[in-house]
């Protein structure tokens, strides 16, 4: 029967019985293998069921190239390997294996642990992987189990007690994984724009941030055109929820704008019947830089970080957006809609506007499941991304193969591209003339062009459209990517260590 975890990180190994516990050790064959003829310090997890004889035959049956799991007593020890060959567009411990076999192996027992052995530096991502498996949300009547997983580190390169900074970047990041994955995975009708509101509201009371909300009509009033005019017709009101930490020592205004749609239909421009089902997932951009900013926040900032949420639902209704209305959105540029299913770009340009003109925002990203051309432009494991700044494209590149939330490039070239939103009527339409040329990069300048492409700041696009979830349930992507990025500003010295260049 499905389990509810509760997940922690234990600084060291504990004791284990397998007779009753679940045990998974987890890791790459050459680490792996040092364990051989030299059990002491893995030994603690053997109980009274394994020998070191045991354990030692098992290492010997484990592949050393592939991912490969061996059963030492029934199904409560288990042996298992990652890759030991990785592309260099992959990350070098392959989380995505490892949550994998973790998701296998998961489930013998109320009481779990999973021992993972690496070398220090890819503790990160590999917690975060293992986080992304156990999902909150959950509406199965016979889950009443509730399960107690401790994810334990044993180094290969280092001393092996996770210290007191590592147990607390850990535990937040996954913390955060799950609460994005949670938004996510909860349908419309329990996770609609006021639910969503009422998670900021409860992250912000945390973290001792009062949010600003401009919700409904007052959108109109205050000229958020795009945010208004895709969820004025949903019985839940459209909103701009805005959460600001400031720091004393800031000098940079950073600014994270996600796309929070909460359900899309795709509007009057409605999509079919195999077309919708998902679209809860469709405010995943959002619910990650909720996650990250509270896990960022946590672990301390020296820079003053601005979370902006576009929140709508993009309903059917008496009072949608037609094909053919033009609105102005907050930047000032008028739009004449001719695709309602393209909703997430209008939003957003509301809330990157409203970044760069009252938040004073140097530093931009928004993040969003944009289009379903990413999946075929960039695949389901990496996100693409879109700035208009190649030191930060690098490192967000860098960024994730550190923390396991995989992104690749995309051109950008607004004198190629945007004129494909040429319109005759207004400064823009809202989605392309042609089809086959870069809608990944189009979707994305449309957005950017809110700011304009003269913005002397960086400005970085991610659309996670693919990664936002993988077997119908939520990943939590664009957390650990996030903090991981933004790691240099980080006062926690595991995130400081992992940042990538920037040069």
């Amino acid at each position: 029967m499905p389990c509810q975890y509760n997940i922690t990180f234990s600084s060291s190994l504990t004791s284990s019985n397998p007779d009753t516990d679940g045990v998974l050790v987890v890791g790459k064959y050459a680490d792996l293998i040092k364990l051989k003829d030299n059990t002491e310090s893995i030994k603690c997890k053997f109980g009274e069921s394994v020998t070191d004889k045991i354990f030692n035959k098992g290492l010997e049956q484990l592949s050393a190239d592939t991912s490969d799991t061996v059963e030492l007593w029934f199904k409560n020890f288990t042996l298992a390997t990652l890759p030991a060959k990785y592309s260099h567009h992959n990350a070098p411990m392959t989380p995505h294996a490892l949550s994998n076999i973790v998701k296998c192996a998961s489930g013998r027992s109320l009481k779990e642990s999973i021992v993972v052995v690496c070398s220090r530096e890819y503790a990160f991502a590999l917690g975060c992987a293992i986080g992304r498996v156990f999902p909150l949300y959950q509406q199965k009547t016979t889950t009443d189990k509730k399960a107690e997983l401790s994810i334990q580190f044993l180094f290969s390169n280092s001393d092996n007690k996770l210290t007191s900074e590592e147990l607390k970047c850990l535990q937040s990041a996954v913390d955060s994984i799950r609460l994005a994955g949670k938004i996510v995975d909860m349908p419309c009708n329990l996770m609609h724009t006021d639910a969503f509101l009422e998670e900021i509201r409860s992250v912000g009371k945390d973290l001792g941030i009062t949010p600003v909300i401009i919700q409904g009509e007052e959108l109109n009033e205050k000229g958020f055109g795009g945010i208004y005019g895709v969820g004025k017709a949903a019985i839940h009101q459209p909103a701009l929820a805005v959460l600001s930490y400031k720091s004393s020592c800031a000098t940079h205004n950073i600014a994270w704008c996600g796309k929070g749609i909460v359900y899309d239909t795709g509007g009057l421009s409605i999509k079919d019947k195999n077309g919708m089902p998902g679209m809860k997932r469709d405010c995943g951009g959002a619910a990650a830089l909720l996650g990250a900013f509270k896990a960022t926040v946590e672990m301390g900032f020296t820079e003053n970080l601005h979370l902006v949420l576009c929140l709508a639902e993009n309903a059917v209704g008496p009072i949608a957006t037609r094909p053919d209305d033009v609105h102005t959105l907050y930047s000032g540029l008028t739009v004449e809609v001719n695709n309602t299913d393209a909703e997430g770009r209008l939003v957003l340009g509301d809330g990157v506007a409203y970044a760069k003109n009252d938040l004073n925002a140097n530093i931009i990203v928004d993040m969003a499941t944009l289009t379903g051309a990413q999946g075929i432009a960039t695949g389901q494991y990496h996100a693409a991304i879109l700035t208009n700044n190649e030191s930060w494209e690098r490192a967000c590149v860098s960024a994730g193969k550190i923390s396991g939330d995989l992104c690749h490039s995309v051109p950008y070239t607004p004198e190629f591209h945007f004129e494909e939103f040429t319109s005759t009527v207004a400064d823009m339409k809202n989605s392309v003339k042609s089809r086959s040329n870069a809608q990944v990069s189009c979707a994305g300048l449309f957005i950017g062009s809110h700011i304009g492409f003269d913005f002397k700041g960086v400005w970085l696009h991610v659309d996670m459209a693919g990664p936002v979830c993988k077997n119908e349930r939520a990943t939590g992507y664009g957390v650990a990517l996030m903090m991981a990025l933004f790691g240099r500003y980080s006062m926690n010295p595991v995130l400081q260590k992992i940042a990538p260049s920037f040069e």
